[in-house]
C-alpha cells in the first residue's frame, strides 16, 4: 500500500537479450485466488495500441513461476509482434486484463546492437514508461533495415553514414545504389545522391539547396530512403531502432541550416520522426 492507502502498482522488471528477445519479471503480484504451482493460469498480455479488434492486436505470454518465488514471460524474438507500441498488461484466468507497471530494466545488450548476418525479418522491442507510468513497448520488424549511424551537418549539406541489413548480399544490394529524399507532401518531387559502400556500411551527401530549391512557403517533411540499382529490392526507409532509446525525437536533435530560396530564407533541419525514422524538415525561417 502507498502513503494514500491504494495498492501500489504491480510491476515489472524486463531484461533484453541481443536477438531481440525479452524476459519479464514480476515479483509483487499476489494472486487473485488461492492456487498451487500446477493450476497456474496466469498471462502478460499484450495489447497494440490503435487496434483493438484486428486480427494481430494482442498477444499472450504464458506467466509461470521460477524459483526465486517471481513470476515469469519470456518474448523470444521469434515471436512476430507486428510494429507499432504495445501495452503490457497481466491477467489470471479470465479476469480482465489489467496495467502493469515499469520496474527495473536490463537494456545493456541493445546499446550498439549488432545483428548477425541473416535475411529474416529484424525484431526490434523496447520497453519503455508512458507519460501515465504505465509499462508499454515500441516493436520494429524490418527487412531489410538501414540503420541510420553518424550524421553531419557541413557546407549546406548532411552527411549520412549507416548499416544495411537483413539482405543476402549487402555489398552487392548496395552497388549502384542511391540515398532518396521524397517530399512528403507532393510525392513526385523526389531528389536522388550517389552512395558509396564498403561491404554493408553506406554514406552518402544530401545538399539541402536541393529540396529547398522548389520550397512553396509551407513546412515539407522528406523522408529518406535507400534504393538499391536493382529495381526488382524494396527501397529501405532510413532508421535508428538498434539502440535502447525507444523515442529519439526529442532526443537526437540536430542544428538547423539557414538557406535563401526563392520564397524567402528557409531552415533545413534533419530529425528522427516518432517512429524513428529519419526526415528533414524545410520551413520558413524565424
Amino acid at each position: 500500500m502507498n502513503e494514500t492507502g491504494e495498492a501500489a502498482p504491480t510491476r515489472a522488471d524486463c531484461v533484453a537479450d541481443s536477438a531481440g528477445g525479452l524476459t519479464f519479471h514480476i515479483s509483487d503480484w499476489v494472486r487473485p485466488q488461492p492456487g498451487s504451482y500446477d493450476d497456474w493460469s496466469g498471462a502478460l498480455v499484450l495489447i497494440r495500441r490503435g487496434s483493438v479488434g484486428s486480427g494481430d492486436s494482442e498477444v499472450r505470454l504464458p506467466l509461470g513461476p521460477i524459483g526465486d518465488g517471481r513470476l515469469q514471460a519470456a518474448l523470444p524474438s521469434t515471436v512476430a509482434l507486428p510494429e507499432g507500441r504495445w501495452d503490457v498488461h497481466v491477467a489470471y484466468g479470465e479476469e480482465e486484463p489489467r496495467r502493469l507497471a515499469p520496474g527495473l530494466n536490463d537494456l545493456r545488450s541493445l546499446v550498439d546492437r549488432r545483428p548477425g548476418p541473416s535475411t529474416s525479418p529484424l525484431s526490434v522491442r523496447i520497453p519503455y514508461a508512458t507519460k501515465h507510468g504505465n509499462l508499454s513497448l515500441r516493436s520494429w520488424r524490418r527487412a531489410p533495415h538501414a540503420e541510420a549511424g553518424k550524421i553531419r551537418l557541413e557546407e549546406g549539406a548532411m552527411a549520412v553514414h549507416g548499416r544495411l541489413h537483413r539482405v543476402r548480399d549487402p555489398a552487392q544490394w548496395l552497388d549502384g545504389a542511391v540515398l532518396e529524399a521524397r517530399c512528403r507532401r507532393d510525392r513526385d518531387r523526389v531528389c536522388t545522391v550517389p552512395v558509396t559502400a564498403e561491404g554493408a556500411e553506406f554514406s552518402g551527401i544530401l545538399p539541402f539547396a536541393e529540396l529547398a530549391g522548389d520550397w512553396d512557403g509551407e513546412r515539407e517533411a522528406w523522408d529518406l530512403r535507400l534504393r538499391s540499382a536493382d529495381a526488382e529490392q524494396p527501397s529501405v526507409r532510413l532508421a535508428r531502432i538498434l539502440d535502447d532509446v525507444p523515442d529519439k525525437k526529442e532526443i537526437f536533435t540536430y542544428p538547423s541550416t539557414e538557406l535563401t530560396a526563392p520564397h524567402g530564407p528557409v531552415r533545413v533541419r534533419p530529425y528522427y520522426t516518432r517512429d524513428n525514422d529519419l526526415s528533414v524538415r524545410v520551413e520558413a525561417s524565424a
